[in-house]
């Protein structure tokens, strides 16, 4: 059995399975059944969990979102989609690792799926860059995008990235041209797009592949404009006020559901998606089945009008205007 890995704030929770290997230990070394007390604590764990997770802060999401076991997109892939097979570069400069992308199958319908990829182990950290895509990353991404587009496929985009890559060669290579180009491109692709934040939602290194008719959004992911210790080092002058940044920010699932910038929040198994991976590939699977048939049946020129309907309605302001004559003022509350 593979050893759990737990978070700061999951201590509780790792003293109390470490207690339960220990009698399962004992039990498989001896003749004594102590399967009733090991069936109690599992009990106890099970609702340890429960409660601890029902009172998350914005910066212990975070650290969910960031887990190293949690899925990746490959690992969704493999579950959710058949058929799967992938395509390699951009077409001008290389092929970015940190985006994987290709054809394949959704519950038997033809489909191009793509989304950021970290990595598990220090090697593939590296060739995946820790998910942050190069200027080539989001180019590849549009590539794939305009051929499904060119076979009237829909379009399947999974986020998970602390943002684009910010050295000098993506800046040299000119990284801001293709987030804005992709960012442009989505808004007027004529086929679906289904987009999932599954783990971190970084500015718009996850927006260059976000712009969508659906956005799906996993229950411990998180979706920012800047990371908290970001946030944290510009308005504090310290990352170690990152808590505090993550609060202020806005970033869980259900604040960006109420304030309607995403339009689904995928439940994740009780301790997160990465407790079981395979149970939250069947939650996700759902979700998006459900998310697709919303959309599949527009044509091109509804589908437009729904998603740039969908993308003006974001944000609410307060217009006050001074009338001159009558000395008085006016508001107007506005969605859009």
């Amino acid at each position: 059995m593979a050893k759990k890995s737990f978070l700061d704030f999951e201590q509780p929770i790792a003293e109390l399975e470490s207690k339960i290997e220990e009698l399962r230990y004992v039990q498989s070394e001896s003749a004594v059944d102590i399967s009733q007390e090991i069936e109690q604590l599992s009990k106890k764990s099970l609702q340890l969990t429960k409660d601890i997770y029902t009172h998350l802060t914005p910066w212990q999401v975070t650290k969910i979102a960031r887990h190293s076991e949690r899925p990746y997109t490959l690992d969704y892939v493999r579950e959710i989609f058949t058929h799967f097979v992938e395509l390699h570069g951009d077409r001008h400069f290389s092929d970015d690792q940190s985006i994987v992308g290709g054809l394949a199958r959704f519950n038997g319908q033809p489909c191009m799926v793509l989304g950021q990829q970290k990595g598990r182990d220090t090697k593939e950290r590296t060739l995946r860059n820790f998910g942050m895509t190069r200027p080539e990353g989001y180019r590849k991404a549009l590539r794939l995008m305009k051929l499904a587009e060119k076979f009237r496929l829909p379009v399947f985009t999974f986020v998970d990235t602390p943002g684009a890559f910010p050295g000098i060669d993506a800046e040299e290579r000119s990284q801001s041209e293709a987030i804005g180009r992709n960012i442009y491109e989505m808004a007027q692709l004529e086929v679906p797009i289904i987009s999932t934040i599954i783990g971190e939602g970084g500015s718009g290194g996850a927006l260059a592949i976000a712009v969508a008719d659906q956005v799906l959004m996993l229950q411990y992911a998180v979706y920012s404009v800047i990371s908290p210790e970001g946030c944290a080092s510009i308005l504090w002058k310290t990352s170690e006020r990152a808590s505090d940044a993550a609060e202020a920010l806005g970033i869980t699932a259900h604040r960006l559901k109420a304030l309607g910038l995403v339009d689904k929040i995928v439940s994740e198994p009780v301790g997160g998606a990465h407790r079981d991976p395979k149970q939250m590939a069947v939650f996700l699977k759902r979700a998006l089945t459900d998310a697709l048939r919303q959309v599949a049946d527009y044509k091109p020129k509804e589908l437009l009008e729904q998603r740039h309907a969908r993308l003006n309605g974001f944000g609410r302001y307060t217009d006050t205007k001074a009338d001159s004559r009558s000395g008085s003022g006016r508001a107007e509350s506005h969605a859009g």
